[in-house]
């Protein structure tokens, strides 16, 4: 879908911001937004390139950057932690090959960090993509990693 189409979706007003940042992303096939995205978006919002460029550097859903297909968000909240999500990310780390915010070769996946993901009853958790996967003590991350072609 053209930007213009995307941008069309939504009024041209400040509230809508996120969601029209939102909405390039998820049209970009490689998962960012684009600086003719950011630029796109703030002359439709008739708003400032560095406003723009500041909300989507702020929020962490954002990324100025190619990700791969599927990102992988892990929780490292508090209660996270406390269930080894470290050792989730270890784990994960080492089966991809790549460190947090890498994405690999492939461009199939990318390694992130949430604050939260809302599951603490799930603890530890991680979402690819939409998908939300708990309970991440002593799981196949091979075996989940293949259902993602």
């Amino acid at each position: 879908m053209e930007r213009s189409e995307v941008l069309k979706q939504f009024k041209p007003d400040h509230e809508n911001m996120l969601n029209i940042l939102h909405a390039l992303q998820n049209n970009n096939s490689q998962n960012y937004l684009s600086e003719e995205d950011l630029k796109i978006a703030a002359s439709y919002l008739n708003t400032t390139y560095s406003h723009i460029y500041g909300v989507a550097t702020y929020y962490t859903m954002f990324s100025l950057k190619p990700r791969g297909k599927y990102i992988i968000r892990v929780c490292n909240s508090p209660v996270c932690n406390m269930e080894n999500s470290t050792k989730v990310i270890e784990e994960i780390k080492k089966n991809l090959s790549i460190e947090v915010g890498e994405t690999t070769d492939d461009m199939r996946f990318t390694l992130e960090l949430s604050e939260c993901l809302g599951k603490c009853e799930e603890a530890p958790g991680m979402m690819i993509n939409e998908d939300v996967v708990g309970n991440l003590d002593n799981v196949d991350f091979k075996s989940i990693f293949d259902n993602y072609n």
